[in-house]
């Protein structure tokens, strides 16, 4: 994937992208690409009672995942450019 151009990963659906980005940021297990992208959530405000310091004790990938899950029946509002720049970025630059 890394070998894609940006103009084939706009191409894709927010959702595709942000499956491929999620996917490679598990297998790096890339927690602070994970923090970086709640963030920007619209309704996110659950995301803070987790410290997501990676020094610290408690969030993990797997609990940045079910976050994301549970999140994502919202949609992505007015962030979606924002997030797909950050999904593209990561996709090419990982």
């Amino acid at each position: 994937m890394t070998d894609s151009t940006f103009a084939e990963l706009d191409a894709l659906p927010t959702e595709e992208l942000r499956e491929r980005a999620f996917a490679r940021a598990r297998e790096r297990h890339d927690l602070k690409f994970f923090w970086s992208v709640f963030r920007h959530l619209p309704d996110a405000d659950e995301a803070e009672s987790l410290d997501g310091a990676p020094n610290s004790v408690g969030p993990t990938i797997d609990e940045a995942v079910a976050l994301w899950r549970e999140l994502t029946g919202h949609g992505f509002g007015e962030q979606e450019p924002l997030l797909r720049a950050a999904f593209i970025d990561y996709l090419q630059k990982h």
